[in-house]
């Protein structure tokens, strides 16, 4: 895991990095949910011949907006994909694929809100706006699905399903 903390170092000891580890993200912190969400995206990059540390980047910094999604609008469900693209570009300097990577990590959301009206009814995006556009950006919206699922119900619910994503996650981590 040496490369991993090659490409994410500078990241994770930045102190606007570190201050994430005061916001409650799927009943854990945010900083340690980007962690696995980057962790996991090098992961399958790895196997999957992708982009490395563009996947691993943007893992990292997938959810990079301080507060709550319901103490801004820009970091509701839909919008903060664009709000942590922008506080990463401005902080760390990303290209534009990681930006775009960050933009899209929330494509199963969108899809979900596409025939499913209900969840946040406020909100309007439209799925090819929304859906990854590379390899890297698939990688990085199913770790954060896996990842979110996992710490849901690792952290609330348990139980079978908890199992099914264990699983999953051991399944990748197998070299």
């Amino acid at each position: 895991m040496k490369e991993y903390y090659d490409i994410v170092s500078n990241i994770i000891t930045d102190d606007r990095f570190k201050e994430l580890k005061k916001d409650t993200h799927h009943n854990t912190n945010k900083y340690d949910h980007l962690i696995r969400v980057s962790k996991l995206s090098y992961r399958i990059a790895k196997h999957t011949k992708a982009n490395v540390k563009e996947v691993t980047t943007a893992g990292v910094l997938h959810d990079f907006f301080h507060g709550g999604r319901k103490d801004a609008q820009a970091n509701s469900y839909l919008n903060h994909p664009y709000t942590s693209a922008k506080n990463a570009k401005e902080c760390f300097d990303i290209n534009d694929n990681e930006a775009e990577i960050i933009k899209t990590h929330m494509f199963h959301h969108t899809f979900f809100r596409s025939f499913l009206p209900f969840i946040n009814p406020d909100e309007k995006v439209k799925i090819k706006d929304g859906k990854p556009k590379s390899k890297e950006a698939w990688i990085v919206c199913l770790s954060d699905l896996m990842v979110s699922a996992y710490e849901g119900l690792r952290f609330n619910i348990g139980g079978k399903m908890a199992l099914y994503i264990l699983f999953i996650c051991n399944f990748i981590n197998l070299r």
